[in-house]
């Protein structure tokens, strides 16, 4: 199935009341993970990767095009909707790169930036992106990081007349917003301000987006979707899911094990493939909390 643009899932999901999740891979398991449940669930879905946690030197030097080519493959060979998202690199030339190798939507990390840089960076993306169909994501304020793993602990809320300037003034698909919504949270929930939601969705008139979905309270998804999120994205409790299934796989092995079936062989003994099948439960769970099975 060819990839559909991200722009069309998300304006399907605002006027059907859902929310599409976006599950950041980071190798070919989980990748294939987040696909199985989106076919499973009949769900539509964005894969792809993200910049944030990678070492950029080994992003820069080749990996990002070995990743790139791992998931449009992946992508192209879908049974349901998919789009394919470079989230949060840190350069242009990381853009330039995933536009190059085939991802149809992409997103550049400049919210830390002054607004007036951010705008003129985002403004960057968004010509060159959208002149070979892709889409954008833009954001105009950091998010608070719980575990200071990217160094931003705070951030303010973002306002509806700077969000509104924003998109005006670069063309973006879609807008992460900072509601009280945090990366990186391994413990408790957020504290989102649902009521600036609707002020957020009435002054941008695009879908807004949820970045920290691990932490982001359960209870709160529903009425974040009536009030115009139609993204979320979920990264940190895939990867906590996934080393927890390793590790507990990793316990009971005698001290010669069969090396042929525990590595590569994606049968249940796999340890890789236990752990896949870990963030595969995880991946349906979040699919069904945003109502976006049978939406294929």
């Amino acid at each position: 199935m060819p990839l559909v643009p991200m722009r069309d899932l998300l304006a399907a999901a605002l006027s059907g009341g859902y929310a599409v999740g976006y599950f950041e891979a980071w190798d070919q398991y989980s990748l294939e993970a987040v696909l199985e449940a989106a076919e499973e669930c009949r769900s539509p879905v964005i894969l792809g990767f993200g910049g944030a946690m990678m070492d950029q030197v080994w992003f820069s030097d080749g990996g990002l095009r070995r990743l790139a080519a791992l998931g449009r493959v992946t992508a192209e060979n879908a049974r349901v909707p998919v789009s394919y998202l470079l989230n949060e690199v840190e350069t242009l030339d990381h853009i330039a790169e995933g536009l190059t190798c085939g991802f149809n939507a992409v997103m550049l990390d400049a919210s830390a930036l002054p607004l007036d840089e951010n705008i003129e960076a985002t403004r960057r993306v968004v010509q060159a992106a959208h002149a070979v169909g892709a889409d954008v994501e833009g954001e105009c304020d950091p998010l608070p990081d719980a575990s200071g793993m990217m160094g931003q602990r705070t951030s303010k809320l973002t306002a509806p007349d700077k969000a509104a300037r924003y998109v005006l003034a670069t063309g973006v698909d879609a807008l992460s917003v900072s509601i009280g919504n945090e990366h990186i949270r391994t413990q408790g929930e957020s504290s989102p301000d649902l009521d600036l939601l609707p002020r957020l969705r009435d002054a941008v008139r695009v879908p807004l987006v949820i970045h920290g979905g691990t932490g982001f309270p359960e209870w709160a998804v529903p009425q974040a979707i009536e009030r115009g999120v139609a993204k979320f994205n979920v990264g940190t409790v895939l990867k906590r899911l996934f080393f927890e299934a390793v590790r507990q796989s990793m316990h009971p092995l005698p001290k010669d094990p069969n090396f042929q079936e525990i590595v590569g062989s994606r049968k249940p003994r796999d340890f890789l493939q236990q752990a896949k099948l870990r963030v595969k439960n995880e991946v349906m769970r979040r699919i069904a909390l945003y109502g976006s099975p049978g939406r294929a």
